[in-house]
């Protein structure tokens, strides 16, 4: 079926499929707003139509046209501007181009749902799009006088989607007790004891794993059973944009919303050679890795140990490629010696900095910098032996500056990798991480070459090539917006490209050394009291970090 946008000449209207996401959703803890798959579709379950300028506008409380005060930003055309036309605190868009849609068919017209804006509402209409030859308005009304309300250049101003227009009188609304449908009864029962048995595992053992902290039946369509009752299940949809083949000088709306650094925005031809410049990279990252598949060497992870520098630099180093290095580490004391009350006795009070109180922040890893604690080192290793200490206590690589001097003591139990590293480096002795099980360190990429040593304790760590950042939706600096990569209805919904990546799935036992290349991306675990150091000194360049765009 067709649905037709007629344009006039010097119409330009600025129209996009709906996107799933939401700045209020994301914002949520572990973003467990998107768990809801009701509002994933109803986000998503139409078309937005974005104001082509910004501006601001407010009520002054009384009834005529007049009362509705608006500035646009410089610039801004005028002829685009929203108006005050009806009164009683009414802002009208009028809306450039005549839809026409099936016949018995009618659009549904209104705000984007799950948008929401102080002191303004919008208003919904329902119109039959499939004769009328008008345009019509998308209009909101002020809930609130004396408020100035602000919209950015390319938000979005009205949704529609079409609706059949008859299918609603067809229907005849009922009540009629459960037991009448014995088989939905069977089905909601299972799932109502289901529900109340993980709600009581869940108070009892709280998972750390973002994804086995719901229940995902509905997410997946499925029954508690996991039987699947519909062959139609929507956990996404994909709607097509307006083609624009017949009107080239229309301008394409941007696919999602653009970052609110600032007021003003890119000029829409710009917009579309951004989203050009970026598709094609992702294609030749992806071209790259399926050129590499073709070779089982290339793309194995390999465990060497014997490695000399120069085969470490052609083979690894230089060709940006992991790889597991073993028996380089023994003979190193602390591999024997390094218990809980080992290093207490050896660092003793001496006063340390560490990551405190992670687990009530979802973006721990992100907002470190307020997480910095300190304690005395005895009094640090007792909170992370505590039962159920978690992820919440954790010295890392980032505390390194602060713990130099403290932890020096403990140089003497490491030996030295000569071949690969450069003692004369600041850090010659690497950065150390020490935490109980549990610690979880989220998805991310450094910007240098790191060796992670794995000298008490084991983890696991998620490795993915550095090619696959586009399918990690890398937001803020080196970090994914993906809080963890075992959710497996991540690649449902907000995160499609998930289901992509290329994960090596590593268990990194003591005295083993994972060479992480700069960029590529890793997620790592701690399954027992652990102490890991890692080493950025390397005999060769390792600067990438000079030049990276911020």
């Amino acid at each position: 079926m067709d649905l037709i946008c007629y344009l006039h000449p010097g119409w330009a209207p600025l129209i996009r499929p709906a996107p799933a996401r939401r700045a209020w959703m994301d914002d949520t803890p572990e973003s467990f707003a998107y768990r809801c798959l009701p509002l994933n579709i109803a986000n998503a379950h139409g078309w937005e139509i974005l104001s082509p300028v910004g501006f601001d506008a407010v009520w002054n409380g009384e009834a005529g046209a007049d009362a509705v005060g608006i500035r646009g930003e410089p610039g801004s055309d005028p002829a685009r501007m929203p108006v005050s036309l009806f009164g009683q605190g009414v802002l009208t868009f009028h809306i450039e181009g005549v839809f026409r849609t099936p016949p018995g068919w009618n659009l549904w017209i209104g705000g984007s749902p799950n948008r929401l804006k102080d002191a303004l509402s919008p208003l919904t209409g329902v119109i039959e799009t499939d004769w009328s030859p008008f345009t019509f308005t998308m209009n909101w009304r002020f809930t609130r006088s004396g408020r100035w309300v602000n919209f950015d250049a390319m938000e979005p101003i009205g949704f529609f989607f079409p609706v059949s227009r008859a299918a609603i009188e067809d229907f005849t609304p009922k009540f009629e007790p459960l037991g009448a449908d014995p088989a939905t009864l069977e089905r909601f029962q299972a799932w109502s004891q289901a529900r109340d048995a993980f709600h009581d595992r869940m108070r009892a053992e709280p998972s750390q794993a973002p994804a086995d902290r719901w229940q995902k039946h509905y997410y997946r369509g499925v029954d508690v059973t996991g039987q699947t009752l519909v062959g139609d299940h929507r956990a996404r949809l994909r709607l097509k944009s307006f083609d624009r083949a017949a009107t080239p000088d229309v301008p394409a709306a941007p696919a999602e919303d653009a970052p609110r650094s600032g007021r003003a925005v890119a000029d829409s031809d710009d917009i579309a050679a951004l989203a050009q410049a970026l598709a094609k990279r992702e294609w030749l990252l992806e071209a790259m890795e399926r050129q590499r598949d073709l070779a089982a060497p290339l793309v194995i992870l390999e465990r060497r140990s014997g490695l000399t520098a120069r085969e470490f630099l052609e083979r690894y180093y230089a060709a940006g490629r992991p790889v597991i290095l073993t028996g380089e580490m023994t003979g190193w004391p602390a591999l024997a010696v390094w218990t809980p009350e080992y290093l207490k006795a050896k660092v003793g009070d001496r006063l340390v900095e560490f990551q405190g109180d992670r687990e009530a922040d979802p973006g721990f890893e992100m907002n470190k910098a307020t997480h910095r604690r300190q304690a005395p080192f005895t009094a640090f290793i007792d909170q992370i032996q505590q039962p159920g200490a978690g992820n919440d206590a954790y010295l890392t690589a980032y505390n390194s500056e602060r713990n130099g001097e403290a932890l020096s003591v403990l140089h003497g139990d490491l030996g030295f990798l000569d071949r690969l590293l450069d003692p004369a480096a600041p850090t010659p002795h690497g950065m150390m991480w020490i935490g109980p099980a549990g610690t979880f360190t989220s998805p991310h990429h450094d910007l240098t070459n790191n060796l992670i040593a794995q000298v008490v304790g084991r983890k696991t760590v998620k490795l993915l090539p550095a090619s696959d950042v586009g399918k990690l939706y890398n937001h803020r600096h080196v970090f994914s917006e993906i809080p963890g990569l075992e959710d497996p209805a991540l690649d449902l919904t907000r995160h499609p490209r998930a289901a992509e990546l290329r994960i090596y799935d590593i268990d990194l036992e003591p005295g083993e050394i994972l060479f992480v290349p700069s960029g590529w991306w890793h997620q790592v675990r701690s399954l027992d009291f652990s102490v890991t150091v890692t080493y950025t000194n390397f005999r060769w360049p390792n600067d990438a970090h000079a030049n990276y765009p911020g």
